[in-house]
């Protein structure tokens, strides 16, 4: 009985091992199907959500603008008067203007004649001269280029280094002719990341901005890429700058992402897991939560916003919230994370079917 003893261990391990190889073949292969969801379209659990195939995501937007949409359609016709009007009308609602004034500068960065018509038309127009101003600097990171400076030349470096000091000119005048917009000194510290401005000259700036609009998403936005060790500052600083931020900010201001974006912006693998699983990420993830219910739901960022929380919610395994974050901004891709790495639409739709998967 003995000598039996190790045949028969044998036989009941070979046993067991069929009959598991035959349970999991039974069960659907999750993993696989997630993997395969991008290539395939949809899976049939995202279908039965209504959520769009990856061919149907808007890889240039965040979110739907029927407005900017129809301003940027005029202005390609040379018709500058219903961007002259919108700009007019919008008063002192900060975010939706630096909103327009930001897409309509893009358009006159690949071409101006309907900028310049405006500024011919009514000369001292300060909308006009705000809009001057951001296509000056957006002028400027053309030429420059997105890739790392190692991989920038020379040229490109003086003509980028040319334009953004002529902006300063551009972006002086704009202050002036409406003292109380912020949207003018916001620009500026896209030149000052540039121009290296020094710290000092930073706070200077900033102290300008806040005095305008303390809690300008935008304009904090904005000064944290300045904070960031890859431009101007380090990890502790932009991370303080994100902490203050969100610390002193009303609900419903969006300022609590800003811990996110501090967090992901200094991450040398940003898609990695480990990182974002922390119970202090886990508590600026619900900040951010419980502050979404507030902002209103025609803020510019606020898609933005739902993008980074979803990349966030599926790293921390949270799918059935990370679900809902998908849902509302289903059909528009063009956001942080997936537009920084190569295939908008197949990581983004990727990272959602993680969601739809794991929700189910």
């Amino acid at each position: 009985m003995a000598r039996l003893l190790p045949l028969i261990v044998i036989a009941v391990w070979i046993f067991f091992w069929f009959r598991s190889k035959k349970r999991a073949a039974a069960r659907p292969d999750r993993a696989a199907e997630v993997k395969a969801a991008p290539a395939t379209g949809l899976s049939k659990e995202a279908a039965a959500l209504g959520l769009l195939p990856e061919g149907a995501q808007n890889t240039e937007r965040s979110m739907p603008d029927p407005e900017l949409d129809s301003l940027r359609a005029s202005v390609a016709q040379g018709a500058w008067e219903p961007a002259a009007h919108f700009l007019a009308v919008t008063g002192r609602d900060w975010e939706r203007r630096s909103a327009a004034i930001i897409g309509l500068a893009d358009a006159a960065a690949e071409e101006d004649a309907w900028l310049t018509a405006w500024e011919t038309a009514r000369p001292g127009d300060p909308d006009a001269a705000a809009v001057r101003a951001k296509s000056t600097v957006f002028l400027a990171w053309r030429l420059r280029g997105s890739h790392a400076a190692k991989h920038t030349g020379r040229e490109q470096f003086e003509g980028f280094h040319r334009v953004l000091r002529r902006s300063r000119d551009d972006i002086a005048r704009a202050a002036e002719l409406n003292p109380e917009d912020p949207s003018p000194y916001i620009t500026e510290i896209w030149t000052g990341l540039g121009l290296g401005y020094p710290h000092e000259q930073m706070h200077e700036l900033w102290a300008q901005i806040t005095a305008r609009a303390p809690f300008h998403y935008e304009a904090h936005y904005s000064a944290l890429q300045y904070w960031c060790a890859k431009w101007r500052g380090s990890e502790e600083l932009a991370r303080d700058f994100a902490e203050r931020a969100a610390a002193g900010a009303p609900a419903g201001s969006l300022l609590p992402a800003l811990r996110l974006v501090a967090l992901y912006e200094h991450q040398e693998y940003p898609l990695r897991v480990r990182q974002y699983r922390t119970p202090e990420a886990r508590a600026m993830v619900d900040a951010v939560l419980a502050d979404l219910p507030a902002v209103p739901p025609t803020h510019p960022r606020l898609a933005e916003v739902r993008h980074l929380v979803a990349f966030f919610l599926v790293q921390q395994q949270r799918y059935a919230e990370a679900l809902e974050q998908f849902r509302r901004v289903d059909g528009h891709a063009g956001a942080e994370p997936w537009s920084r790495f190569g295939d908008t639409a197949e990581l983004y739709c990727r990272f959602r079917e993680r969601a739809v998967q794991g929700a189910s």
